[in-house]
């Protein structure tokens, strides 16, 4: 093992401050990568504060950070898909069971066995938990490493690792997008990221959101036309038009609204997670044939393809670069919604720790 420098938590209340961590030695089948960029996302918010408490309480210490984009520094023995040097990423997991049906079908996501990149049991034994990209080093599996196109811009690409495959997924696995009318409700981290994936895959796009204010930019990263969603007369225009909405509102709101958008067959899929259950009116559904789902994430192997299409179209997160000491005042006002549209940590501010 090794040591590494990091920003963890020690409670739920505690701020963000630097420490030093353990990180294994690789093995036959690992890559150790230098981390470049790591986008902050609000999972890791939830973590560090212990949030979500009731279905994944957190352990302490904490190192978030599953939009990690880095430079390969050492490979094992084993390794046939990276070299030292190669600039690559790693998303929300770094190990699964890889033989379960789940994870033979390419969705490791939903492997019971899956070791999330942060704050999940650890099977090295290298600590209690994994720790996440807030570091400037980790040692990932190779077949949890993703290759990086050389043309895009590092600190716009971390985000991609889960707002993007986020977005990606649900969109893909609807179908053929081209021609079609696509909603995105909400235009924050995810949601400006729905944006550029449902312009780029041809579709009419469509921005919902309750912030005259935010028309402008929405129309900047690629939506064709803005509702303000609390304008009665604006929904009633639209109703019964959409084939597909991205939702990916984490608060409470009244999903029926939308639900009213979708035209025959329409489906609307949910990529935000608000605490209290919704409620869905059946008749909202039956009338239309309509349907609503949940995606999480993505593969492996999707998130490759992911990766491959934004390098083809030249698409990354709209980011914010900060140095790793800002991390406390990124959540302050993460919490506020006061970034465009994602954080992305500057790792190198790590080395005058």
């Amino acid at each position: 093992m090794y040591q590494a420098k990091a920003y963890s938590v020690t409670s739920a209340s505690s701020p963000f401050a630097a420490a030093t961590i353990m990180r294994r030695e690789t093995t036959e089948r690992d890559v150790q990568i230098e981390i470049l960029y790591c986008g902050i996302c609000h999972s890791d918010l939830h973590t560090a504060r212990d949030e979500w408490s009731s279905v994944m309480p957190t352990t302490y210490p904490c190192v978030p950070g599953h939009e990690i984009v880095g430079r390969v520094t050492k490979v094992g023995s084993e390794v046939s898909q990276f070299k030292s040097g190669d600039l690559v990423g790693v998303g929300c997991m770094v190990d699964s069971d890889h033989v379960c049906p789940t994870c033979q079908d390419h969705q490791e996501q939903f492997c019971h066995s899956a070791t999330f990149t942060y704050n999940s049991p650890d099977k090295h034994g290298t600590a209690p938990v994994t720790y996440g990209g807030y570091s400037e080093s980790i040692v990932v599996d190779e077949r949890f490493v993703l290759a990086v196109p050389a043309n895009l811009d590092l600190a716009g690409v971390a985000p991609l690792l889960c707002a993007g495959i986020t977005t990606y997924s649900p969109m893909r696995r609807w179908g053929d997008l081209n021609g079609k009318k696509v909603g995105v409700v909400g235009l924050g981290g995810l949601g400006h990221m729905g944006v550029k994936f449902a312009r780029a895959f041809g579709a009419h796009v469509v921005v919902f959101t309750t912030s005259p204010g935010k028309k402008e930019d929405a129309l900047r990263l690629g939506a064709h036309e803005v509702i303000v969603s609390t304008n009665p007369a604006e929904m009633q225009q639209h109703a019964g038009t959409f084939n597909f909405i991205l939702d990916t509102i984490a608060a409470d709101h009244d999903i029926n609204a939308y639900i009213n958008m979708l035209g025959l067959d329409g489906n609307i899929t949910l990529v935000g997670a608000p605490d209290a259950p919704l409620q869905v009116s059946a008749f909202a559904l039956l009338f239309g044939r309509k349907s609503l789902s949940g995606s999480l994430i993505g593969g492996i192997k999707e998130t490759r393809e992911m990766l491959d299409f934004c390098g083809r179209h030249n698409i990354t997160s709209d980011v914010e670069i900060i140095p790793v000491q800002q991390i406390n005042a990124a959540y302050e006002r993460l919490v506020k919604s006061d970034v465009k549209y994602r954080f992305s940590i500057d790792m190198a501010s790590l080395k005058s720790e």
